[in-house]
């Protein structure tokens, strides 16, 4: 038999998510809730968020970059290798929530926007060097 039904779970970074098993499948990437809540833990993201600079201009910067930092590493994580699975990713519920911001309402950065973001920006010399020395930042 089931076990007795329990309040859901709720992950500090955002008090709007609750965790609850309905046995659908809504999402096959929830786990990005654990990485996105250890992330926002230990300020990886918001860290790197400071140090990146964003070249962007008008339209091209409806994603913020430390969303869109976040949607490159937490999708690696879950065994994404590429940008190629971005456009499923940016309707994921689980996904949206781990980006934040405007994600949440609407959606995820799309493939070609992933591919600019990794191709563009995160190759910027500033921005690698950035990278580069992240783990010198976290406290």
């Amino acid at each position: 038999m089931g076990e007795a039904r329990k309040e859901a779970l709720r992950v500090d970074f955002d008090s709007q998510i609750k965790l609850e098993f309905h046995g659908a499948s809504v999402t096959s990437d929830a786990g990005l809730v654990a990485y996105r809540e250890l992330d926002e833990a230990l300020e990886l993201t918001a860290k790197a968020d400071d140090l990146f600079r964003d070249s962007r201009r008008g339209k091209n910067t409806q994603h913020e970059l430390m969303g869109m930092l976040r949607q490159s590493v937490h999708s690696r994580l879950v065994g994404y290798e590429d940008t190629n699975d971005a456009e499923r990713l940016a309707v994921d519920p689980a996904m949206r929530q781990v980006v934040g911001g405007w994600a949440k309402e609407q959606q995820a950065a799309s493939t070609n926007q992933m591919g600019r973001f990794e191709t563009e920006i995160l190759t910027a010399k500033r921005n690698r060097k950035a990278l580069m020395n992240l783990p010198v930042h976290v406290d």
